[in-house]
C-alpha cells in the first residue's frame, strides 16, 4: 500500500502544455533574480553588438546557444541555492560548495559568452 496520493500521468499535448507551464513559472522565478535580469540584459547588448558587426548565421546561432546556455546554468544555480537554503538554513560547508559550484558553472558560460564577444569583435577589426 502506497502513501503517496494517486497520480495520473500526464501525455501527449496535455504534458507538453503542463511542462511549458512549469517553465512559465521557471521564468517568472528566475526574473525575481537580479543575476538572471543583468545576463538578459547583456544577452540583449550582445545581440545588438553582433547585429552591428555582422555576424555569420553560424556565429549568430552559436551566441543564441551560448546565451540560451548561460540561462539555464543560471536557473539550475538558482534551483542549487534554494534546495540549500531550504534544507540547510544554517550555515555548512556542505552548503556552501554546492553553492560556490554552481556559481562557477555560470561564470564558466558568462567566460565563453565573452570569449566569442572577443572573437567576433576582433575579427571586425582586423
Amino acid at each position: 500500500m502506497s502513501l503517496a496520493p494517486e497520480y495520473k500521468k500526464l501525455t501527449g499535448v496535455s504534458h507538453f502544455l503542463a511542462a511549458a507551464t512549469y517553465s512559465a513559472g521557471g521564468l517568472s522565478r528566475a526574473w525575481k533574480e537580479a543575476a538572471f535580469r543583468q545576463e538578459v540584459a547583456a544577452g540583449c547588448g550582445l545581440a545588438l553588438v553582433y547585429f552591428w558587426v555582422g555576424v555569420d548565421l553560424a556565429t549568430a546561432l552559436t551566441a543564441t546557444i551560448l546565451f540560451l546556455l548561460l540561462i539555464a546554468v543560471e536557473a539550475l544555480n538558482t534551483a542549487v541555492e534554494e534546495i540549500v537554503d531550504r534544507i540547510s538554513p544554517e550555515i555548512s560547508q556542505t552548503g556552501r560548495h554546492a553553492k560556490d559550484l554552481g556559481s562557477l558553472a555560470v561564470f564558466c558560460v558568462i567566460v565563453a559568452n565573452s570569449l566569442l564577444l572577443l572573437y567576433v569583435v576582433g575579427r571586425a577589426l582586423i
